[in-house]
């Protein structure tokens, strides 16, 4: 193989796998090089892996619709056996309530315009299919440091329904996701270093050329993809590429807690996915009867970035898990709420934006799938194809930044601009600026 066949992906997460699996069916060799003793044990193990369709752009909500069906189409997607067993797509549906009329409409009119099925839900509908719901109005958030936070509501009235998106759903299991993948990626010829850190990139005649570890060793490379999730920046900084980056990434620091579900609702089989801008929360089912409660990111909530991903809180704060289950207890006024916390901490890989980077780079050679953490494990599948095209397509003598790639989807048939997620696009307009995307 020539140099160029070469592939080094810096991180063996759902994301770097993937990347692998279909650069090694193209014919490259591939070597994934990861921190940790197992591929998914970094962030990707904390994902709450949700997928749903709910996007602020047509381009991501077709992204992620494309998403859906590598999950839906595992077992033959993945194409193997895996002694641990394949992975598990729970469909459970995706509700995204509404606080008011003109909130989000932009969302049906991309599953119309895209054939996402989907249906309307009045509020009589959401209490018989969710009884442990109140669809009162329970905003505006307020943080839980103002005297406010304990007050009731201001506004009096209802939400405005919902919209239910029935193929949505969640993989319990996103480890073992990563773990198929890998199996995968070693049955078409890839190979994996784990237990390893990366110290330098090198290049050579204005090429990525290698890359170095921590021990010492220097393995060539003629093309390097930068997977590595909340160490994106870090590796785009050593890399040199970040002054011809308009966006970047940072990293944040996330919790996600898990409570138990109302005893006289089994949350767990009859639960769905729900979106809750009313609240600033998003709700998913878990296994043990449990309800997964994340942040929506309201305002006048602090965000904590991280400098350095190997050294941040991994405890619970007593402020967030406050915020997070009591304004939960406002939608479900049944809801158990523990005198101790419980979920995971982990950090998100975010953009400028909170759009992914699926792009090249000033350096020949080197290429970035980064600022994917919290909302785009779902697109996993697509986005290891997209970038797989993206690659071999510069390889080859594409002129990706004058003439941005135009991926076809092998599921839905649709055509996705790749200059949607450029490094050197202009904030996205119409972005959320959180873990909506």
């Amino acid at each position: 193989m020539t140099a160029k066949k070469q592939v080094v992906i810096i991180g063996a997460g759902v994301i770097g796998c993937a990347i692998a699996l279909q650069l090694s069916r193209k014919g490259y060799h591939t070597l994934n090089l990861d921190k940790n003793p197992e591929v998914g044990y970094g962030s990707t193990s904390n994902s709450c892996a949700v997928v749903r369709f709910s996007y602020s752009s047509l381009t991501t909500t077709a992204l992620a619709w494309e998403g859906y069906h590598y999950w839906a189409d595992w077992e033959n997607f993945i194409g193997i056996e895996d002694e641990r067993g394949l992975a598990r797509y729970h469909q459970c549906g995706h509700l995204m309530l509404r606080s008011s009329e003109e909130d989000r409409p932009h969302v049906v009119e991309f599953y119309k315009a895209l054939g996402i099925p989907y249906e309307q839900w009045d509020n009589a509908e959401i209490r018989k299919r969710l009884p442990l719901f109140n669809t009162d109005i329970c905003g505006p958030v307020v943080p839980v440091d103002d005297p406010k936070f304990w007050e009731e509501p201001a506004v009096d009235g209802e939400i405005a329904g919902g919209v239910f998106a029935p193929n949505a759903g969640y993989i319990g299991d996103p480890q073992l996701a990563t773990h198929n993948l890998r199996r995968a990626v070693e049955a078409a010829g890839g190979k994996f270093r784990l237990g390893v850190r990366v110290t330098a990139i090198e290049r050579h005649s204005g090429r990525v050329s290698a890359v170095c570890l921590d021990g010492g060793e220097t393995i060539a490379a003629g093309i390097v993809v930068n997977a590595s999730g909340p160490y994106s920046g870090t590796i785009n900084e050593m890399a040199g590429v970040l002054d011809g980056m308009a966006i970047k990434t940072r990293a944040l620091r996330r919790e996600v807690h898990h409570l138990p579900s109302p005893p006289e609702f089994d949350f767990e089989h009859k639960g769905v996915m729900t979106s809750d801008d009313d609240l600033y929360l998003y709700f998913r089912p878990e296994i043990g009867n449990k309800i997964t409660i994340g942040s929506g990111d309201p305002p006048g909530d602090p965000q904590v970035w991280v400098d350095d991903p190997d050294h941040f809180n991994r405890e619970f704060t007593e402020s967030q898990w406050t915020a997070q289950v009591y304004r939960a207890a406002r939608r479900i006024p049944a809801l158990p709420i523990p005198s101790r916390a419980s979920g995971v901490v982990d950090l998100y890989d975010v953009s400028d934006d909170w759009v992914p980077v699926y792009d090249c780079s000033d350096l020949p050679g080197y290429f970035m799938a980064v600022g994917t953490s919290g909302h785009q494990f779902k697109n996993a599948g697509v986005v290891g194809d997209l970038m797989a095209e993206l690659v071999d397509a510069c390889e080859r003598g594409w002129e990706h930044d004058k003439n941005p790639l135009l991926y076809k989807c092998r599921y839905t048939d649709e055509v996705i601009d790749t200059g949607a997620f450029s490094r050197n696009r202009n904030l996205t307009a119409g972005s959320s600026f959180s873990v909506r995307g």
